[in-house]
């Protein structure tokens, strides 16, 4: 008798392959035959490629014209579940399966053979000298029971070096030995105690757990520094024990150190990690136990989203709130709303947690569609900080100097009780615009339409659209006098010359992710400034993101204003998510904190809902201009991005869809456009924006194939749409 779903030898196989086919290609089921889901080695002209059987064969070509498949590989097979979401998502980001496919396999060496590396575990000997480094590494051996660790995952989790468990290898009271790469994790204990909560917070907690077993999303709404983080790893541990697997999304790689730490000793092992600062080797090992269920819980960056999880049962989507959750390359996504779809196919929880909610998840808790709870205080002794304005109207600031007297004079305070002052401003590198003083030319981008910022600290020029760089010119490259480049504006490196001539005893950090060469440098730094190691740290949005420094008490943020500009819709929702962000890293110990807004525009209604609290009824304003204007949460929207070589067959394509907005115009949508996009030209080629806005509940997607399938691109030409826009560049 055939197994259910089985794929007998020789029978049609629909075969789905990450090459850029649009469509799963037929083929027999080999020797043995295959299940659905199975990963499979197809040929595809002279080559072999790697491939997912879909399901069964349409039964449209001849079979005898049909090729086998070469073989089966060793990896479990992909879920009915994951696949339902990757035909989801594609059909609602309008993606081909192919690219879907890439998303969910893209792990370096994923079918190559195992192969072994060496591995850790107690021996039978005894140290001659049990120092206290070796009684640590003897500790954590002993507490799992003899498993084998790879050696730099046994240092770290003793806290030594390598170098110790080698000094105990020659002692042969540790053992090392070859074994398979690919091993299973250490489990992780849910039945351990947590920190002991607060009332408000074990309520949290609870009510989390309670909705564990089924498909739900909860908003955990809580004040920077009210313990959203041990709430929920109450929900996680509520997953595990019911033997299921848990995923938390971070925005930022910076943040993984210190939330594994936590994780650690809630749990007394470490998660596994999926971000790109691991390594190849822990990629691959981590996707196969996630498919085997070697892997309990995975923190990782939204990529993770994508792995073949055994029994997805929760996805907490951290600072939810987050412009990086959106993928602005390759397959446009939010990974915020792709979780709650993940989840729903699933049948997992869904936790969305934020000091300063998006818009759209502060509806959907609104409306009922999402639970909410909310934490609106501070955890222990520890008090939100006093937010107050300095209008730059009324400062004496001299110039080429960005610090106002009223800041400095804080910042002086701090440095003489101890604590730590943190200015913060939004631009990474030295100056934003180099000028010339003889002919006005400001220097740009070879390949972009942007200029380009100065970064003193690598002594180049650097484009922050293509990443493109060239030395600091001498002599101007329009007029070619030589002494009249001058820097425009401040950046980080500027600021951080400023405090160096004001505070010349301060040890000073700055933090902007262009100044490390790696994600591990950069958490070195973090954890260092935790440590005490700086008195001003100076920063880029980097530092918003859920750091805890205990010696912080003064936050400066140089120029409130900079975010209020420009014609984005979700300008005033983004400042005012920064700016109470960043001011939550002060006095989150016992030491009470100030953040100080340095502002042009103390009376812009952002900056005083920043400094009056409300936040509800910031909200509830922002909605109401929003649902007036018929634009997200309350509406859809769609962005068109045309790119080429030449601008004018961009223009063309553009206005024979402008021309022809039947598809649209039936459910209502309207098509505006085209139009150069603010940033016209990126790496050489140019870009032409539309925008479809159409009602909340229209079917978009359809329309918009309809609508698209009117044009023809020529060869150089490339279309990207983009649902549900995030930025509009």
């Amino acid at each position: 008798m055939t197994e259910v779903g089985f794929h007998p030898e020789g029978s049609r196989v629909a075969v789905l392959t990450a090459e850029p086919i649009g469509r799963p290609l037929d083929y027999l089921a080999p020797e043995g035959g295959c299940f659905p889901g199975a990963f499979v080695e197809v040929p595809l002209g002279p080559r072999k490629v790697m491939g997912v059987v879909w399901g069964p064969g349409d039964g449209r070509f001849d079979a005898a014209r049909l090729r086998a498949v070469a073989r089966v590989l060793d990896v479990p097979p992909m879920r009915a579940e994951l696949q339902a979401f990757l035909i989801r998502m594609g059909a609602y980001t309008m993606t081909s399966l192919p690219a879907m496919l890439r998303l969910a396999t893209r792990t370096p060496g994923l079918f190559d053979a195992p192969g072994a590396r060496k591995v850790y575990r107690r021996g039978a000997g005894e140290p001659g000298r049990l120092t206290e480094a070796r009684e640590r590494v003897l500790k954590v051996l002993d507490a799992h029971d003899g498993g084998g660790f790879y050696l730099t995952e046994l240092a770290q989790l003793a806290g030594v070096t390598p170098q110790v468990v080698k000094g105990l290898v020659a002692t042969g009271a540790v053992d090392e030995f070859e074994q398979p790469r690919d091993l299973p994790f250490p489990r992780l204990d849910p039945a351990l105690p947590g920190k002991v909560l607060s009332e408000d917070q074990a309520a949290a907690a609870a009510a989390l757990r309670a909705g564990m077993g089924g498909f739900g999303v909860t908003l955990l709404k809580g004040v920077t520094g009210s313990g959203k983080t041990e709430v929920y790893l109450e929900a996680v541990a509520a997953c595990l024990a019911a033997g299921r697997q848990a995923l938390v999304l971070l925005p930022e790689i910076a943040l993984t150190t210190e939330f594994i730490a936590r994780v650690e000793a809630r749990f007394g092992a470490r998660p596994g990690e999926w971000h790109s600062g691991a390594t190849q080797g822990e990629r691959r090992r981590l996707w196969r136990m996630c498919a085997e269920g070697g892997v309990q819980m995975v923190v990782g960056a939204r990529s993770a989203l994508f792995l073949p999880f055994r029994d997805l049962g929760l996805i907490v989507v951290d600072e939810e709130h987050d412009g990086s959750y959106k993928q602005e390359e390759g397959v446009l996504y939010n990974a915020r709303d792709m979780a709650v779809l993940r989840a729903s196919f699933a049948t997992a929880q869904v936790v969305l947690a934020s000091a300063t909610p998006s818009l759209e998840s502060w509806v959907n808790a609104e409306s009922g569609k999402y639970a909410r709870i909310d934490l609106a205080a501070r955890f222990g002794v520890s008090e939100l900080p006093e937010m107050r304005a300095i209008d730059l109207r009324e400062e004496r600031i001299e110039s080429a100097h960005w610090i106002s007297p009223t800041l400095v004079g804080e910042v002086v305070k701090r440095l003489g009780s101890g604590e730590q002052s943190m200015l913060f401003l939004n631009r990474r590198g030295y100056a934003p615009v180099t000028i010339c003083r003889a002919c006005g030319h400001q220097i740009g981008c070879d390949h972009c339409d942007a200029r380009m910022v100065e970064h003193r600290f690598m002594k180049r020029l650097v484009c922050h659209q293509c990443g493109e760089t060239k030395p600091i010119p001498t002599a101007c490259p329009s007029c070619g006098v030589e002494g009249k480049l001058a820097p425009v504006g401040p950046g980080v490196e500027r600021l951080a010359e400023e405090v160096a001539e004001r505070f010349p005893t301060a040890r000073l950090s700055v933090l902007s992710s262009d100044l490390f060469g790696s994600a591990r440098a950069l958490k070195e730094a973090i954890a260092d400034i935790a440590a005490g190691g700086a008195d001003i740290i100076i920063g880029t949005q980097i530092v918003a993101k859920g750091h805890n420094f205990p010696r912080l008490t003064l936050v400066g943020v140089i120029d409130a204003d900079l975010g209020l500009q420009g014609s984005d819709l979700r300008a005033a929702e983004h400042t005012f998510q920064l700016m109470r962000q960043v001011a939550g890293r002060a006095g989150r110990a016992d030491k009470p904190g100030l953040a100080l807004l340095q502002t042009c525009q103390p009376e812009h209604p952002v900056i005083r809902a920043i400094l009056g609290g409300d936040e509800e009824a910031f909200w509830r304003a922002e909605a109401a201009a929003r649902r007036a204007q018929g634009v997200p949460p309350f509406g859809r929207m769609a962005g068109i991005i045309l790119s080429g070589p030449e601008v004018a067959p961009l223009f063309e394509i553009g206005n024979a869809l402008a021309h022809a907005p039947a598809p649209l115009a039936r459910i209502g949508a309207q098509v505006f456009g085209p139009a150069p996009a603010p940033i016209a030209r990126v790496r050489g080629r140019h870009r032409v924006r539309m925008l479809v806005k159409a009602e909340k509940g229209a079917p978009l997607q359809d329309a918009l194939r309809a609508w698209l399938r009117q044009v023809k691109l020529p060869a150089q030409v490339r279309l990207a749409i983009d649902i549900d826009p995030q930025s509009f560049l």
